[in-house]
């Protein structure tokens, strides 16, 4: 029988990066392994990010639990609460993305402390021709709706 995984994110814009991930952190799981995903709570995202979530925490957890990797998906706690989702997940396995080091390390730290029994791995960063990450959509975004602006200003110009 396959372990229960866990995983979390905050999963902003959908992306390859994404996906990967969440393929990835099943994977590790080994054959029938279940995925559950936490997703970031808003607050978390402002205050991680410094900025509004570009979409809902609902909207974020509905759009994750439709993933074909993802067996279900919650919503994280405010603050962060590591314990209460150990307590809850009950996971074998925990997954951290390339760009979640501090949470790793804290993890890490909580577990010990606790003389738990919880696996911990990574998942580096996956690259792309494509953007990869939330940032590199919105810098795209930014600089397609830039330079549309300025070819709708210079046809009317």
């Amino acid at each position: 029988m396959g372990k229960k995984v866990l995983a979390s994110g905050a999963f902003e814009l959908i992306h390859p990066g994404h996906l990967r991930f969440l393929e990835e952190a099943k994977k590790l799981g080994g054959e029938g392994s279940k995925l559950i995903v936490v997703v970031a709570r808003d607050e978390t995202i402002r205050r991680r990010k410094g900025r509004d979530p570009i979409l809902g925490e609902e909207s974020r957890r509905y759009i994750v639990s439709m993933l074909k990797p993802v067996d279900e998906a919650i919503l994280g706690f405010t603050p962060l609460s590591f314990e209460k989702i150990i307590e809850i997940v009950k996971p074998d396995l925990v997954v951290f993305g390339y760009d979640q080091s501090d949470l790793m390390e804290s993890f890490l730290k909580f577990v010990k402390d606790r003389g738990l029994k919880i696996e911990v791995a990574r998942v580096g960063k996956y690259s792309s021709s494509e953007p990869c990450s939330t940032s590199e959509l919105i810098d795209r975004a930014m600089r397609i709706s830039k330079l549309r602006a300025s070819s709708e200003s210079d046809m009317l110009g």
